[in-house]
């Protein structure tokens, strides 16, 4: 086989970003809230040792379950400008599921709760005689991981009120050290990445001026351009 040179070959091209999304609960003092953050396993691929707020990859099951759940018109729409209606209510379904799969936090409201798919998660729910609430989300930011990276993320953070959840929390596989840490506190001790910080700081912006609902506001678009951090509107 002939020598390559290196030099020469086409740069690799950048691994195609997961749709998933990411829920950020606050609580307490609108002055200085606390957040919900646990900590990635150093065993983690992705950004291990980092404080983050739970979400993962969106599923194929998450639109089934979607199709039965009560959304807020105005926040589906801001989240559909990119992939549609469809995606845009599972992707708010995602936050909740993941939440739960990672730190035992339920979202939801009381009512009887009949999945059109079921899954560990949706079981849960009816257990605690809850039905998912994406309805009590905002959709605040969306956040594409770096080309760089070989584990790539196109993210969708929504905002919650911790106060009006259910569950317990419980240490999984997924994260560690969950609990509840003060804005100030985090910002200044923990391991955050700054796409974390950004997310914190547009969440604590919107929990404290809670606009009306809009299908027209916009949303902040985190990437990275060759270092450079870029913000767009969308």
């Amino acid at each position: 086989m002939a020598d390559v040179d290196m030099a020469k070959a086409p740069p690799a091209r950048p691994a195609r970003p997961r749709h998933a999304a990411s829920l950020v609960l606050l609580r307490g003092n609108t002055d200085s809230p606390e957040v919900l953050l646990g900590r990635r396993p150093m065993t983690a691929r992705f950004m291990p040792g980092v404080y983050v707020f739970p979400g993962g990859a969106l599923e194929r099951g998450d639109h089934a379950v979607a199709s039965s759940l009560e959304f807020e018109p105005d926040v589906i729409d801001r989240v559909a400008r990119h992939g549609g209606i469809r995606r845009a209510r599972a992707l708010a379904w995602t936050a909740i599921r993941e939440t739960w799969e990672e730190t035992g936090i339920l979202v939801g409201k009381e009512g009887s709760f009949e999945p059109r798919r079921s899954n560990p998660a949706t079981a849960a729910f009816q257990d605690a005689g809850l039905v998912p609430a994406p309805g009590h989300l905002d959709y605040i930011v969306r956040a594409v991981t770096p080309t760089h990276s070989p584990i790539r993320f196109d993210t969708r953070f929504f905002l919650g009120e911790g106060e009006k959840t259910g569950g317990q929390l419980f240490e999984t596989t997924e994260l560690e050290e969950i609990g509840w840490h003060s804005l100030d506190h985090t910002l200044k001790h923990l391991k955050i990445m700054g796409v974390t910080q950004f997310v914190l700081e547009e969440a604590w912006r919107t929990w404290r001026q809670k606009p009306k609902p809009e299908a027209n506001r916009t949303t902040p678009v985190l990437m990275r351009r060759k270092g450079v951090r870029i913000i767009r509107r969308e």
